[in-house]
């Protein structure tokens, strides 16, 4: 890698839009995606150039502090680009600047992409959403769960069958983790390939079969493997690798360019190193970048890299119903049914907070005043482990990327107040408008 000098608080790049010029700060090869994008002045679009300085200050105040080292934002509204802005470092400890090029480990920002290949599927008439995933993964026939009786277990026979509906909303109580199943030493060894890597995610799942559900079907909402499934189905019914299905339906159409499971050797010096938190909360270097070998090892739950450019590509597609820059990937009514809740009511989405119910593959917000985030009912979104974060909002047409690098970046509450700093800068009367949700006004 090439090291550029910066100074203490590291060099700030932004995409954005001045008078009638557009600016970029670019590295020596220049951010593509970042370029491509549909540029707006703020005002245009209801939003404040003044206010929205406050993202960058509120970032920076967490690099001064060294609880990051470096981030990138993008806001966009009605479907135009507001905001665009790197600051701090890539990877600090070779004085490498952020750039709003840089790549980012997605993590759990995969699933709403694998997701979506699925459903693109469902609209081929491949499946009925409440089909059980043992037409296509015959070994989840007659599945088991685990009940507990106190301190002791014993396994029942499913009440009903695993479906599609369940491994797209994250209730199916399926596990790859073989810890505190009860599995005798045979069928121990035999779901985890004696401890040998395997060579792809569908073998995988077909030997975690043997491992019970943690609940009935449906029963309860529980972040696990799930997308997984969801992985495994797209290659079962579509006949090819996750990889090449993502690449060939999804990121080439929308120009993703910049988004992989494996990321190519000429761009990992784009590569965001990864940080976590030491004792006193400051950011330490977890992983610097570096080239990993090719997998075929395609997981649903995570895996993917990308930039927030192309990530907005995707963002913006389903915020528009489906389509993109003249590229149709879903129809409007599927959209709408992917940003519903799907799960009911009394089941807790612990992870994105209260407030929070599920769709087919999106977090959806359906209480704000119950909710940590100042966004509008309806709108959706997910994160990822490493501090990506995505969410719109489809009553304001409302979009907000913010991707860090920082493991454990929990307690820092640095992505709930996210939200805070993004919707303030709405500045537009509603006086002459008509506010209308992509899909149901309150989702069901």
């Amino acid at each position: 890698m090439t090291k550029k000098n910066t100074s203490r608080l590291g060099l700030r790049q932004s995409v954005g839009v001045l008078g009638l010029a557009v600016v970029v700060v670019a590295t020596s090869s220049g951010p593509r995606a970042a370029v491509d994008l549909p540029m707006a002045e703020p005002e245009s679009v209801g939003m404040s150039s003044e206010r929205l300085q406050r993202v960058d200050e509120y970032f920076q105040r967490f690099v001064d502090d060294n609880q990051i080292v470096g981030a990138v934002t993008l806001i966009a509204r009605k479907g135009q680009v507001v905001h665009h802005t790197a600051l701090g470092w890539k990877y600090k400890e070779e004085n490498i600047s952020m750039s709003t090029d840089t790549i980012f480990g997605l993590a759990s920002m995969t699933k709403p992409i694998v997701s979506t290949a699925l459903m693109m599927l469902f609209e081929e008439g491949r499946f009925r959403l409440d089909d059980p995933i043992s037409d296509w993964i015959p070994e989840y026939a007659d599945h088991m769960v685990r009940i507990s009786d106190g301190p002791r277990q014993r396994q029942v026979r499913e009440d009903r069958p695993v479906t599609i509906r369940h491994v797209l909303t994250h209730t199916s109580g399926l596990t790859l983790n073989v810890a505190g199943a009860g599995l005798s030493e045979a069928d121990r060894r035999w779901v985890t390939n004696d401890g040998e890597p395997f060579v792809t995610l569908g073998e995988r799942v077909a030997r975690a079969a043997k491992i019970p559900g943690a609940f009935h079907p449906g029963d309860h909402w529980q972040y696990g493997a799930s997308t997984d499934y969801v992985a495994v189905l797209v290659e079962k019914i579509s006949g090819m690798s996750i990889d090449a299905f993502l690449k060939e339906r999804i990121f080439e159409p929308l120009g993703m360019l910049d988004t992989f499971y494996n990321v190519p050797r000429d761009k990992v010096d784009r590569v965001a190193a990864v940080y976590r938190p030491n004792d006193d909360f400051r950011a330490e270097l977890s992983r610097a970048p570096a080239f990993q070998e090719p997998t075929t090892y395609f997981r649903g739950t995570a895996g993917l890299s990308s930039t927030a450019a192309d990530y907005f590509r995707f963002a913006q597609m389903v915020a528009n119903g489906g389509e993109f820059d003249g590229v149709r990937l879903l129809g409007r009514m599927t959209v709408d049914l992917m940003i519903s809740n799907n799960i009911g009511t009394g089941k807790d989405v612990y992870i994105r907070g209260p407030g929070y119910g599920f769709g087919l593959g999106f977090g959806v917000l359906l209480d704000p005043t119950q909710s940590f985030d100042t966004l509008s009912p309806g709108s959706y979104g997910w994160g990822g482990a490493f501090g990506t974060l995505y969410w719109a909002d489809p009553v304001e047409d409302l979009i907000g990327l913010m991707f860090i690098q920082l493991s454990g970046h929990g307690p820092l509450n640095i992505r709930q107040r996210f939200t805070n700093v993004v919707t303030q800068a709405v500045v537009d009367s509603v006086a002459d408008q008509r506010p209308t949700v992509q899909g149901y006004a309150i989702p069901r």
